[in-house]
């Protein structure tokens, strides 16, 4: 993956090679086959995936993108999101499958991907990992961010689908159409029109400031602008070379939030906070809070960081 739209890339981060080629007794939940058509036939949209079948399903990925949905029982926020991201997978008719991955029970594939905040969902494309989000979102911005995945997986020649196996999928009941503005904006993502995006959410807010899958969509399709086009080497070097230049450590932490190093990008803006004057602060605080926002207020690390702040700012 060379392309940072949906965050850095994870090579060295995530290390899937000691699961690549184990030998397996069987396909998650049956047999894939080639279709002749430029997809794969596999047994449903939405798989349970082993410490064992996953090579499997790396081996998929390089036909149709899939989505790593790494759960536990006994998360709250992972039974919030699990359905959700079961419904838009269905709804997109074999463009993604999803793979779902219990942590308890394969520790391997949790060590692989360093689950260590659940829910945590990530794609492989093309047999490579890419970030996605951690976190129960909005279905909106779920929407949002496979829109930017299937995006990027065209631009890696992975465009086959999946259907399923010895029956007709059912078909989804009908969404109703979202308002104007947010489908306008829905549309303006899968082009890669970040700008033309982020108006029609900024109209929407402003027709309704309590519109929150605007506000929540808002928030995503900004980070995304901010990161389209950014080397995450050479922004590392430049924010190591000037540790209070705003601009660049800015840049570093909307890269580790599009990463998924949410920690890291909230520990760095807070020390870059306590080391400005007061009358250049307020760049890095804005840029805090609306990535609280895009994280959710709920999440123990933005918790913990609005803690921080409110101390260094009182």
């Amino acid at each position: 993956m060379t392309d940072p739209t949906l965050g850095a890339a994870v090579r060295g981060a995530v290390d899937l090679s000691a699961l690549r080629n184990r030998p397996t007794t069987g396909a998650p939940d049956g047999e894939q086959a080639a279709d002749g058509a430029g997809g794969v036939v596999v047994p449903s949209l939405v798989l349970d995936v082993t410490d064992e079948t996953f090579p499997q399903v790396l081996e998929l990925s390089r036909t149709v993108p899939i989505v790593i949905d790494l759960w536990a029982e006994w998360c709250g926020p992972c039974k919030q999101l699990s359905p959700v991201l079961e419904r838009v997978v269905t709804e997109l008719g074999g463009r993604l499958v999803l793979a779902k991955v219990d942590v308890d029970a394969n520790p391997q594939l949790s060590q692989a991907f360093r689950a260590q905040s659940i829910p945590m969902v990530v794609a492989l494309v093309g047999g490579q990992p890419v970030p996605l989000f951690t976190g129960a979102v909005p279905e909106q911005q779920v929407r949002e961010v496979f829109a930017q995945l299937l995006q990027l997986a065209a631009q890696n020649g992975v465009t086959g689908t999946a259907s399923v196996d010895g029956e007709r999928a059912e078909e989804a009941p009908a969404e109703p159409p979202l308002p104007p503005l947010h489908a306008e904006a829905f549309d303006a993502i899968e082009a890669g029109d970040y700008p033309r995006a982020i108006a029609a959410y900024e109209k929407a807010l402003a027709e309704n400031p309590r519109d929150a899958e605007a506000r929540a969509g808002l928030g995503q399709v900004r980070l995304l602008d901010r990161v389209q086009g950014l080397d995450l080497q050479a922004a590392r070097a430049a924010a190591a070379a000037a540790p209070t230049d705003v601009a660049a450590q800015l840049a570093v932490a909307d890269l580790d939030v599009a990463g998924g190093h949410v920690e890291d990008a909230f520990g760095r803006l807070l020390d870059l906070f306590a080391q400005l004057p007061s009358d250049a602060r307020t760049p890095v605080r804005e840029r805090l809070l609306e990535l609280f926002a895009l994280i959710g207020d709920g999440d123990p690390r933005v918790i913990a960081a609005r803690g921080r702040l409110a101390s260094l700012l009182f």
